[in-house]
Formats: C-alpha cells, structure tokens, sequence
C-alpha cells in the first residue's frame, strides 16, 4: 500500500461527502468516529485547540476502506486496519509532522498503530483505555422491574447531572473529564451533548442515570450509565438503561451500542440481560514525546 493511497483533508463537509457511506455501513463498529466527527461538524466554529482537525480516508478500487480523524485536541480515531496499513499510515503521519495525543480505536488496530508510532518516532505509548463495545440486539427489560419509572432529565436537572457525571468519572478514573468540568466546561467534555433520563422511585426521587447520543447514521451510544454506590444491586441502572434503549429504537435507530469496562463482570452481565451482545474489544494508547535536546 502507498502513502498517498490516503486522502487528507481539513474539510469536513468534503471528508464526509466522500467518507460518510463507509461510516454509516458499519454504524456499531464505527459510532465513535460518527458521534466525535458528528460533534466536529456542528462545533467546527469554536472547536477548541490550537490546530485544525485532520481527516484521512483510505481508498482503494474507488471505495472508502478507512478512515482517520484527528481532533484540535490532539486525539487520533481510527476505523479497522492492517498492521501494513497501522504502518503506512504511521510513517505517512510522521512524516507530516503530526503529534497525536493518544489514538483510540478496536484493540488490534490501536495496539498496531501504537507499536508503529514509537518505531517510526521514538514517542512511548501507554495504555489508558480498554473497553467492549456491546449491541442491542433483543431488548429485553429486566424482570422484576424495580419500582418507578423513567423520566427524560430537564433543565432543572443540570446540577445533579453535572454532579453524576463528575461521580461516574471519578469511579472509572476519567480525569480529564473531571478537568473540564471542574473548570465549567461542560459543553466540551463528552457529555455536553447528551440527552440524560432518570429512574425515579414512585415518590419521585432520582436513583440512576443513563444518557445517549443523538441519532447519527442510525446509531445512537448508551453513555455513560450511573447509579450511586448507596442505590446500587436494587436493578435500577437495567431499568434505566432498557428505557433509554427503548427510546433510542423509537427514535429510529436501527444500531444501539455501549461500551463496558471488561474488568466489570457485573456491569457486563448486567447489559447482556437487557439484550446486549458482544462485538468488538477497543483500546487507547496515550503518547509521550521526548523533548528536544537544548
């Protein structure tokens, strides 16, 4: 495979014109890159950095077999490659000069691109993130149905959402979340987009939480679901995340997907009840960069 077999560009509309069929054939495999580009496009006016996100598309015969995004923040997304591709496209990003942060993608394909940017630049990579990418495929709503019901999180629900979502962090150690809402930037931590719904006991008091994307290429994400420590094993983040689940397909998304920690067996269980099954493992290797010699 050549280097310039890989198309880059800082424009969006044009990346997706090109690239948007590809993303949407494989909608659970691919709904980071759809949401995180999707977020990009309606944001691109005050996307935070100090550079311009990059996309990338790999073709070959004609067609879209891959794609890359980099954000102004300095992640790195990639969609399923080779290792022969992973190194390809390492020593072609290399070579212009980019810096990434860290790269997230399915495992094989992070572990690959990780191994090739330290060979190609000397930076060391270290694991931050390990997770299983799960899809609805029966839905099917715990039974008992713990007592109450779910209600769509208002306006006047913000500080406590805020408040579970720093708690949620703090629980799978997702610090740089805690920064930005600690530092009131709600908007552009990954949860300022989300649409939030309680389980509410019968006198009206919130117990768990779960959020989703807006549909995006007929994918919405489960994410995150958060009930606290004291309200736990009482089967409400199985209620909440099956109502979420519920309106997601009535919203007309025909893949719903989420992420679980694999260290968890309880959490996995627990969404495999609901009807999730298994499709993918994923990984995040975060990069350092030796300074330069004065």
């Amino acid at each position: 495979m050549r280097p310039d077999d890989w198309h880059l560009t800082e424009d969006i509309d044009d990346f997706l014109a090109r690239a948007g069929g590809f993303l949407r054939s494989r909608p659970a495999l691919h709904n980071t890159p759809l949401t995180d580009i999707e977020r990009l496009r309606t944001r691109r006016a005050d996307a935070p950095g100090p550079e311009a996100a990059v996309f990338g598309r790999l073709e070959s015969g004609g067609e879209v077999r891959a794609i890359f995004y980099r954000t102004p923040r300095g992640r790195l997304g990639l969609t399923p490659l080779s290792a022969e591709q992973t190194d390809t496209l390492a020593a072609h990003l290399a070579g212009l000069g980019h810096s990434p942060r860290d790269v997230i993608a399915d495992h094989d394909t992070a572990t690959a691109f990780a191994e090739a940017w330290q060979r190609h630049t000397g930076a060391t990579p270290a694991p931050f993130w390990r997770t299983r990418l799960h899809r609805l495929g029966t839905l099917t709503p715990p039974q008992p149905r713990p007592e109450g019901r779910g209600r769509i999180a208002g306006g006047k629900d913000r500080e406590q959402v805020v408040r579970w979502c720093r708690e949620f962090c703090a629980d799978v150690g997702e610090q740089s979340s805690i920064d930005l809402i600690d530092a009131g930037s709600w908007s552009d931590s990954r949860f300022g987009d989300r649409h939030f719904t309680f389980w509410e006991t019968p006198d009206g008091t919130p117990v768990s939480m779960a959020a989703a994307t807006s549909v995006v290429g007929g994918m919405v994400r489960v994410d995150p679901v958060y009930t606290p420590a004291h309200r736990r094993g009482r089967g409400y983040a199985g209620a909440v995340t099956a109502e979420v689940s519920r309106a997601a397909l009535a919203s007309g998304a025909t893949d719903v997907v989420l992420f679980t920690d694999p260290a968890n067996p309880t959490s996995n269980a627990l969404y495999q009840r609901v009807g999730y099954v298994h499709v993918a493992d994923f990984a995040g290797y975060g990069f350092s960069y030796d300074a330069p010699a004065a």
